[in-house]
This record gives structure tokens, sequence and C-alpha cells, in this order.
């Protein structure tokens, strides 16, 4: 993975967070976050994914701020087919969020 310095050169991202699990039942989840240089487009200088996929490897949920592309802001979380902006407050925060969010979703449809 490689970002844009301000000068235009190509710079590589640096993983800073890497993480994962399998449920028993067979849903999973996975996090990656990268620090990248602050643009426009990372004005926070970390770049994320997080999701979580059902034993099918269907979406349940995800975290990211890969894009704009729904108008709900550079942060958004995805719930089955739906898109909403979220607050980001620091990515040891989200991560925890999202994985608060991902116990509850389990507990509720797969233990």
């Amino acid at each position: 993975m490689f970002s844009m310095d301000n000068t235009g050169a190509a710079m590589p991202a640096r993983k800073i967070f890497e993480a994962g699990d399998e449920f028993p039942a067979g849903d999973r989840w996975e996090a990656l976050a990268w620090a990248v240089p602050e643009s426009d487009e990372f004005p926070e200088g970390v770049k994320y994914s997080f999701q979580y996929l059902g034993p099918d490897d269907e979406q349940i949920l995800r975290y990211d701020n890969a894009n704009d592309a729904h108008g709900v802001g550079r942060h958004h979380r995805h719930y089955r087919d739906g898109v909403e902006g979220i607050e980001f407050e620091g990515i040891q925060q989200h991560i925890e969020k999202f994985l608060t969010e991902v116990e509850t979703i389990h507990e509720r449809e797969f233990a």
C-alpha cells in the first residue's frame, strides 16, 4: 500500500494494527489500520477497514474511511445493507467501539 506525500511522491503506508478472530459458529472479524501521510483524503493520518462477516462470508458490519462515495462522510459504518456516518475519536476508540458491536451482534445472532 502506498500513499502520496505533499510533493506527490509515493510513500509506503505503515501498518499500525492488524487483528482478527473467528467464533465457533464460523462468524469472524478482521481489522486493519495503517498510518498514512496526512492529506485531504486522510486528515487524521490513518486509513482503516474493520469488518465482521457471518458464517457464509456475508458482510454484517464494516467500519472504514476509504471514501465518501455514500455521501455520509469519510468515516462510516456499513451494517447489513445500510451505511451511515460515524464519529472518529481516534483509532483505539474506533477499534474498541467496533469490537463491542461485533460482540453484541455475535451474542444476539450466533451464540
